[in-house]
């Protein structure tokens, strides 16, 4: 494998804490130890494609903190470059409070720090105005400032790299900027997101084997609004994806869940790997859901994102 992926997002210090269900609206839940580690939608989704086999590139922002040593550390430790991640004076790195339920589900707040300090003239400081080249994949998500994926977005297509979008979180009501969605080559979203940008009710499926036509349809929906390739995540059903080529589905791998952190950003990583290496859509998307499914039997998010070998074991294991 030589695909290099260029890495533009967040990165955060990540503190969890696992209960036995999530607490409700002024109620108070006892749990285990806090659990303190590297996150970030973009250092999770660098470290990801690293240990998959990419080379890789972090752009982004740290505060001048203890966690942002840390979180550069945990960089250079992947052998990731982090030539263009900047420190930014008398600011604090990006801070996450996660709470896990037993069962893998999870409530995050975020508190962006220096991530909200990325903006177009920090971008091209960083970068010295060279976002990617015609050979990178460009990987992008959504805790950073709009305006700056936006922009990173522009320079990537303007250079003929394959981007790619997960367009997580979703900023708030209303859709994305029609200009970011015709940049993107590949748009990643998961049921709340894909309804949200199209307009729809909020909540997902109930059962794949009677909704999965709709969601292939409702990839088929947000390719309208610009990028060629939709890829819709379905947590443990597995994912839909949508291309000129028409739709397919490839369904979710057995797996003893325990914290579904960092399994999106596995899905996003390989995805985007396989993608940028020419894979068709069906093994991309497939190769996805295993990464995704291997990261989900582990606690926290770097620390339970797979390597190549793991991934390739569990698709020999678990035959079509």
């Amino acid at each position: 494998m030589d695909e290099r992926l260029v890495v533009v997002g967040s990165l955060n210090m990540d503190l969890s804490v696992t209960v036995p269900r999530l607490p409700r609206p002024g109620e108070t839940v006892s749990g285990a130890d806090v659990v303190r580690g590297p996150g970030g939608k973009g250092g999770n989704q660098a470290v990801a494609a690293a240990r998959l086999g990419a080379r890789v590139r972090m752009i982004g922002l740290l505060g001048d903190d203890a966690h942002g040593v840390e979180l550069r550390a945990a960089l250079t430790a992947e052998g990731i470059d982090d030539s263009a991640v900047g420190t930014l004076p008398d600011t604090a790195s990006g801070l996450a409070l996660i709470v896990v339920q037993q069962d893998g589900e999870n409530t995050i707040t975020l508190s962006p720090g220096a991530n909200h300090h990325l903006d177009e003239a920090t971008l091209r400081s960083l970068t010295e105005g060279a976002v990617a080249n015609r050979s990178d994949t460009v990987l992008l998500q959504l805790e950073v400032p709009l305006p700056t994926v936006l922009a990173a977005a522009r320079e990537a297509r303007a250079a003929g790299a394959l981007t790619v979008l997960n367009a997580a979180p979703l900023p708030g009501p209303g859709p994305l900027p029609a200009e970011l969605l015709r940049a993107v080559d590949v748009l990643i979203v998961n049921e709340t997101e894909a309804a949200g940008l199209l307009g729809l009710p909020d909540g997902p499926s109930a059962d794949l084997d009677e909704e999965d036509a709709d969601w292939t349809a409702r990839a088929g929906r947000l390719r309208l609004l610009g990028p060629g390739t939709v890829v819709v995540t379905l947590g443990a059903a597995g994912a839909v994806a949508a291309d000129a080529r028409g739709g397919l589905t490839e369904p979710g791998f057995p797996a003893d869940a325990v914290d579904t952190v960092g399994a999106g950003d596995a899905f996003c990583a390989q995805l985007a790997i396989a993608l940028g290496l020419g894979r068709p859509l069906a093994e991309s998307v497939r190769r996805a859901c295993a990464a995704g499914a291997v990261a989900a039997t582990r606690r926290g998010a770097q620390n339970a994102l797979p390597t190549r070998a793991e991934v390739d074991s569990l698709l020999a294991a678990t035959p079509r």
